[in-house]
């Protein structure tokens, strides 16, 4: 089980319907699908706009632009009681926007992706070599066929 605290800061983010109840089974779809999937786990999700995440990308990751999310992964506390805090994640609205636009995919469909994204990468997940990435795809993948949101990456292949 996950627990969100979301924190809407910026951003036209009522146009995405019951946008917490979305976020938050997109986080358990994330976990389900891992071996993490057992015990408590709670995050903290800012939906925010371009500028903010411009401003946390330019100071985190030394990128001077938006871009559609970012995680911070918490380092694990042994001996803490409760859920386990396994991090933050920001989404930027603009970015989401666009991409959904440039993308034809559904709004709500996107932001779920990019959440169970968010998670994985709270969860120690990353793309950063071809083999990693297509560890991730395919758990984002299975976690998003729960939901019944299509692979977002069926028409990216080269």
């Amino acid at each position: 089980m996950i627990t969100l605290d979301i924190m809407i800061e910026a951003g036209d983010w009522g146009r995405l319907e019951d946008v917490e109840a979305l976020a938050q089974k997109a986080a358990e779809a994330a976990l389900a699908v891992t071996y993490e999937a057992d015990g408590a786990f709670e995050a903290s999700v800012m939906l925010t706009d371009d500028a903010q995440i411009r401003e946390l990308n330019r100071t985190w990751r030394n990128k001077d632009k938006p871009t559609n999310v970012l995680s911070f992964p918490a380092p694990e506390q042994p001996g803490v009681e409760g859920p386990r805090h396994l991090g933050d994640i920001a989404l930027a609205y603009e970015t989401l926007v666009r991409e959904s636009e440039e993308e034809s995919k559904e709004l709500a469909h996107h932001f779920a992706h990019l959440i169970v994204h968010g998670v994985l990468h709270l969860l120690g997940y990353d793309h950063e070599v071809e083999a990693e990435a297509d560890i991730m795809e395919a758990l984002e993948v299975k976690a998003l066929a729960t939901l019944g949101i299509a692979d977002p990456y069926r028409d990216m292949a080269a």
